[in-house]
């Protein structure tokens, strides 16, 4: 397995706009995997939070869909921040959201479509934004708001093949492949030019977590 950087991306403690494209070339530099805790509560998301940084996956999100999403997102950005890792809040659809995502001390939020407002404030609220997309008429109102890393959802349905599409017109977006990913076909999505892929429940099968081992040392 090759090296990891134990360093995290820095994120604002005040209210300034933050730079979403240098944060995330930050992030993803170390792995080419990023996790995702989807309503697994406090205990089960420190646990297999542990489990991916311990793999070597610095990024790691919790969506943020019930009050106890919340705790357990507070309790991960904790037990991160005794690790020098920082820590996102998926799921995020509006402002009041982005508001519990920054109280809870998250470095970035995830949305799962284009909403330039959820952008405009997780940015001026000190976080990252990593907005969906499924389109080329929604990566290219991504790039002209300056947007370069940005989430295609849902990954597995669209297929590896759309990546090189929008490569072509689209050379220097970033995109983090989410949605039917697993240890399985995060390689093909790679090959396909895709710079991260976003993975969940292969974090519980130890099968699995051998195989993302394989793909993080590729």
């Amino acid at each position: 397995m090759s090296a990891h950087r134990t360093d995290s991306p820095q994120r604002a403690d005040s209210p300034e706009h933050t730079d979403s494209a240098a944060y995330f070339d930050a992030a993803f530099a170390a792995s080419p995997l990023m996790a995702i805790l989807r309503g697994m509560g406090v205990e089960r998301s420190l646990e297999l939070a542990t489990t991916a940084w311990d793999l070597g996956i610095d990024a790691v999100e919790l969506p943020l869909q019930t009050d106890v999403d919340a705790e357990a997102l507070a309790a991960v950005v904790a037990a991160g921040r005794e690790r020098g890792k920082q820590v996102g809040a998926g799921t995020v659809l509006d402002a009041a959201t982005v508001e519990v995502a920054a109280s809870a001390g998250a470095a970035f939020t995830v949305s799962p479509g284009l909403d330039l407002a959820v952008v405009r404030a997780s940015e001026e609220a000190g976080l990252a934004s990593l907005p969906g997309v499924a389109s080329a008429t929604e990566v290219q109102h991504a790039h002209v708001a300056g947007l370069r890393w940005l989430k295609a959802f849902p990954a597995s349905l669209l297929g590896a093949g759309w990546f090189p599409a929008m490569a072509g017109p689209f050379p220097q977006t970033r995109f983090v492949a989410t949605g039917g990913m697993n240890a399985r076909n995060a390689a093909e999505f790679l090959d396909a030019g895709v710079r991260v892929v976003a993975v969940g429940s292969a974090l519980e099968d130890p099968a699995e977590i051998a195989r993302l081992a394989e793909v993080i040392a590729r």
